[in-house]
């Protein structure tokens, strides 16, 4: 440390951050197992134990949460997953530097647009008179209630999130792949070797750590799904597939005041997040040649 104690230096400031907004809030953590009381504050409210996860547990909304959750995230994961490599592999056989930015432009763009403006943008596309029920009205004769409809909603979701957030996540792929020695495309040329086999012999291997350690992190972070984007899409008719344990833990903590039983949903929704974040690190480093997450 002493050696390098600039490099300490430079990093302090993320770890000072890091313990004050990510550490020292967890102590609030611990209304969970009490009956919180804001009046009493967090010390002097009565101990429960684990009376709000048995409440939770035991409740009938439970198994529609819990699925909803389960499913929106797995298929989210699976769909999303594979597209940024896609991407980043495609946009590496671009050889034109001016075309090549000019892509990259048009898949970067629908990052920044807001969250809010993106659902309404979906409401107004996927609407009875929309574009899209314009043309489907044309074909069948009547128009898809996409919005109302519980089994469309998980589908648009996954969707859109894939339309605006792919082309930002294959940046750290186009990044790892700018850094293969072309001698080794040049090689496997003059060996015969065509596209399929160049991108499966010296394109993916290159990134393959990175997909493992991406992979981890988003597996790890499975029950955690945006919230903002999942209530705004929330009408009362696609609840049975829509309400998921982000919506309902705003719902019951912030809109009922049940702070302490909000608490205790997060909290095991966080825990469901650990194991399947050690879980799938094992399975990767079994796969990866023992390359993990740690």
């Amino acid at each position: 440390m002493k050696k390098n104690y600039f490099l300490y230096v430079l990093l302090a400031p993320a770890l000072i951050l890091t313990l004050i907004f990510k550490y020292i809030p967890m102590y609030g953590a611990i209304i969970a197992f009490k009956d919180f009381s804001p009046i009493k504050g967090i010390m002097g409210s009565e101990w429960v134990g684990f009376k709000h996860f048995e409440k939770f547990l035991a409740s009938p909304n439970f198994d529609v949460i819990f699925m909803n959750t389960l499913k929106l995230s797995f298929l989210g994961l699976i769909f999303s997953f594979p597209v940024p490599i896609l991407l980043a592999i495609m946009l590496n056989q671009v050889r034109k530097a001016a075309v090549k930015k000019n892509i990259q432009l048009f898949l970067y763009a629908p990052n920044f647009i807001s969250v809010v403006v993106v659902v309404g943008m979906l409401f107004i596309f996927l609407s009875p008179t929309g574009p899209i029920n314009q043309l489907t009205t044309w074909i069948t004769g009547q128009p898809v209630m996409f919005m109302s409809e519980p089994e469309y909603f998980r589908w648009i979701y996954i969707l859109s999130d894939i339309w605006t957030g792919a082309g930002w996540a294959s940046i750290i792929y186009v990044a790892a792949l700018a850094n293969v020695d072309p001698e080794l495309h040049n090689a496997a040329n003059l060996d015969g070797a065509n596209l399929l086999q160049r991108i499966r012999h010296i394109d993916l291997p290159t990134i393959r750590p990175i997909m493992a350690i991406v992979f981890i992190l988003a597996a790890g972070g499975i029950m955690s799904i945006g919230f903002e984007k999942a209530y705004l899409m929330q009408t009362s008719m696609n609840l049975p597939s829509s309400e998921i344990i982000a919506t309902y833990v705003y719902k019951v903590g912030l809109q009922s005041g049940d702070y302490a039983y909000s608490a205790a949903v997060g909290l095991f929704n966080s825990f469901i997040n650990v194991i399947l974040l050690l879980t799938v690190n094992l399975i990767v480093k079994k796969l990866n040649e023992g390359e993990g997450l740690y």
